[in-house]
């Protein structure tokens, strides 16, 4: 694979609901170890694309692309396998199970079949050697034995990006892996996640513009499904559409 071969791309995406179009007409490029976040006012479409992008919701139209190949019709599971893991809104974990279990699932969901009852879920090695390394990079090691529904919020936030990690992804999509964090969380989450973008191609969703501005390398600008802008940082900030559109204002804050 080249250089000129994004990680992901969309091509003239788009979805549409009965006769509301969600996403139109889309396209954007992600590039190999890129922080890249997508922003934009409630109402924007942001998380019907990532939807798209993910497998979750099938186009209307248009093409999403994973290193060059199409995988607009793909099912979620499909796209997991080949490579691209999400997080979502609400945290999606399994609160009685410990957090090196919870791994040891997300890992063992990558084997070439994961319905093996008749051996114990310990005898895979390697699948638990990827739980161990997804809760050390995502910083909770130390909790690897604790209940997940007794952590905190923000910690089972961490839980589920491990859960992600240990599936070997080469693409993270996080949906607003912030919301509803406090300041002392947040402040980690965007350690972590900083950390995460030296590491993966990383493709944000998020309203705490702070933190946006602390990951991202690059930004791309949602309105009302539509892509109104994308560029580097600085480009963004300056750009008069955005700052009238979402930003505001305060966009010379930052």
């Amino acid at each position: 694979m080249t250089e000129s071969v994004p990680a992901l791309e969309t091509r003239a995406l788009s979805k549409a609901f009965g006769g509301l179009v969600a996403v139109n007409g889309v396209s954007l490029s992600f590039r190999e170890h890129e922080a890249h976040a997508i922003i934009g006012p409630n109402g924007a479409g942001k998380s019907t694309f990532v939807n798209l992008l993910t497998g979750h919701l099938t186009a209307s139209g248009g093409q999403v692309l994973y290193r060059g190949g199409d995988i607009t019709r793909l099912a979620a599971h499909q796209v997991a396998r080949l490579g691209i893991g999400r997080s979502y809104q609400k945290t999606n974990i399994f609160p009685t199970l410990s957090c090196f279990e919870n791994c040891r699932l997300a890992a063992q969901s990558r084997l070439a079949t994961s319905m093996r009852f008749l051996r114990p879920a310990s005898s895979y090695r390697e699948v638990s050697a990827h739980a161990g390394a997804a809760l050390e990079l995502a910083g909770l090691a130390a909790r690897s034995g604790r209940i997940a529904g007794t952590m905190s919020y923000g910690e089972q936030r961490q839980l589920e990006i491990a859960m992600v990690l240990a599936t070997a992804p080469a693409v993270l999509v996080l949906d607003e892996p912030l919301a509803g964090m406090g300041k002392d969380e947040s402040e980690r989450m965007v350690a972590l996640l900083k950390d995460l973008a030296r590491r993966y191609t990383l493709i944000l969703i998020e309203h705490d513009m702070d933190a946006v501005f602390a990951i991202a390398e690059v930004l791309s600008v949602m309105v009302n499904g539509t892509l109104l802008e994308s560029g580097p940082l600085e480009q963004i900030r300056a750009s008069k559409a955005v700052q009238d559109a979402y930003l505001g204002d305060g966009a010379e804050a930052y």
